[in-house]
């Protein structure tokens, strides 16, 4: 459970546009079409996210720090509920998690993925119901499928034929784990090809066209205290067409219905995983998820009608969808230079707390906040204080002409794989996060010190 930080509550500047009582046509007006639904142009160039004024929390609880909108977290898992009806939806947990997240997800109703022991006891020590965790992971050590059995996890997903006997080995006598397998369907999908996990060749799954996974089913259903109950897939991330989906979708059928053929027995689950996309730049286009929920569900009936078998029960598991866009990373601006016909924008984060652009080439929508700027906008590059070239945070951004030091700056859909992947890197500690909701705003975690980075060196 979360506290509430002590003192006054952050609230947002009384003066909002005309659009106060539509959030989201007063973000559309103000050029913030992928921030939270909540957010909304403040005066003096503030803006105000979960009715919490940017500027005030800045000023709160410093800089770099992450704001989290706990309604359009909410939003977004009662969005999956309504697409997918009679579905398992479970959200990943690897795009970011904490312990308020963890109460937001479970409240609507979600299940949780995980890919560690680590992840996994966070959550069922924090009160998740071990029964509607998801298990994950390619390599799995022994201390994470012990902590799985330990901790009771609902499923989990066979990744590769070695961890069919290890598993085997750790469950006691007379019990049963319940397990899937997960499959690589031979679909290429994804916003980058560190991404793309639906394919032959890369560490995840086992394929579908060699073999490997019609094998590994027939080993499991040769061991006693394994329970096969279905098939997992996950062809990749930050997807924005559904298409491939319903093309693993029917593959994952296929491999089904051999199933019952060649064994005589009927999978009752069908996990197909999630990867869906989100935009991060104006103009840019997320999956439609109810689009996705109906067709699916469409797909899934005629594809198993027509291989004469029952539907199973569908499973998807989103995460950058959930909490992606209900992020805001706030940074203040240290330096401003011109190198050649390049300007860099240079401000207290970086790479340590968003490796994205560095690992993907990411690209983002930064914007001045706190003061109405009427220089002409330019391109320039955001970057961050570490001591790396590709320290970027976004690149040919529209910047005001005349940024400066100590000009805040926020960069939208912040809520996925950014903190969940961040670093200490040039000792320079996690920055903190902070909720937002219906004008307060409470600490979640707190930023990492020196003294947090010291803490773990002990030796001489």
């Amino acid at each position: 459970m979360t506290t509430t930080v002590p003192g006054p509550a952050v609230r947002a500047s009384a003066r909002t546009t005309s659009h106060a009582d539509d959030p989201v046509a007063a973000g559309n007006a103000a050029g913030l079409s992928v921030w939270p639904a909540s957010a909304r142009l403040a005066s003096r160039g503030d803006v105000a996210v979960g009715g919490v004024s940017l500027v005030e929390a800045a000023e709160r609880f410093g800089t770099p720090v992450y704001l989290l909108d706990e309604g359009e977290v909410r939003d977004r898992c009662r969005s999956y509920v309504r697409a997918f009806p009679d579905t398992d939806v479970v959200y990943a947990a690897k795009a970011f998690l904490c312990r308020a997240l963890l109460h937001w997800v479970r409240e609507e109703g979600l299940g949780l993925d995980v890919c560690s022991a680590g992840e996994l006891e966070l959550a069922v020590t924090n009160g998740f119901p071990p029964e509607r965790i998801v298990m994950h992971g390619n390599a799995k050590s022994p201390d994470d499928l012990s902590a799985a059995l330990r901790l009771g996890a609902g499923r989990i997903v066979i990744d590769s034929a070695w961890e069919i006997a290890r598993l085997s080995a750790l469950v006691s006598d007379g019990a049963r784990q319940k397990v899937l397998v997960r499959v690589v369907p031979g679909v290429s999908a994804g916003g980058h090809a560190a991404i793309r996990t639906g394919t032959d060749e890369q560490k995840f799954g086992l394929s579908l066209t060699d073999g490997s996974a019609q094998h590994a089913i027939a080993r499991i259903l040769d061991q006693p205290r394994l329970e096969l109950v279905g098939l997992h897939c996950h062809i990749g991330s930050q997807i924005s067409t559904v298409k491939p989906y319903l093309t693993a979708l029917r593959r994952m059928v296929g491999l089904l219905a051999q199933v019952s053929r060649q064994h005589g027995i009927v999978l009752p689950e069908l996990d197909m995983g999630g990867g869906h996309g989100v935009a991060y730049r104006p103009g840019e286009t997320p999956l439609d998820i109810e689009s996705l929920g109906a067709r699916i569900r469409r797909e899934l009936a005629s594809s198993c009608a027509t291989a004469g078998i029952p539907a199973p029960r569908l499973t998807v598991e989103p995460g950058r969808a959930v909490v992606g866009p209900a992020g805001v990373a706030l940074y203040r601006v240290l330096a401003v230079k011109k190198t050649g016909d390049r300007l860099f924008v240079a401000v207290d984060g970086g790479m340590s707390d968003n490796p994205r652009p560095a690992l993907y080439g990411s690209r983002y929508a930064p914007r001045l906040i706190g003061r109405r700027s009427t220089a002409e906008p330019c391109s320039a590059t955001v970057v961050g204080r570490h001591c790396e070239a590709g320290d970027v945070l976004a690149a040919d951004a529209l910047m005001p002409g005349d940024v400066h030091p100590g000009d805040l700056v926020a960069i939208p859909v912040a809520g996925a794989y950014h903190l969940s992947m961040a670093s200490s890197y040039n000792a320079v500690g996690r920055p903190p996060v902070v909720a937002v909701h219906e004008g307060r705003a409470r600490l979640l975690i707190r930023r990492e010190s020196l003294a947090d980075i010291n803490g773990r060196d002990i030796g001489l």
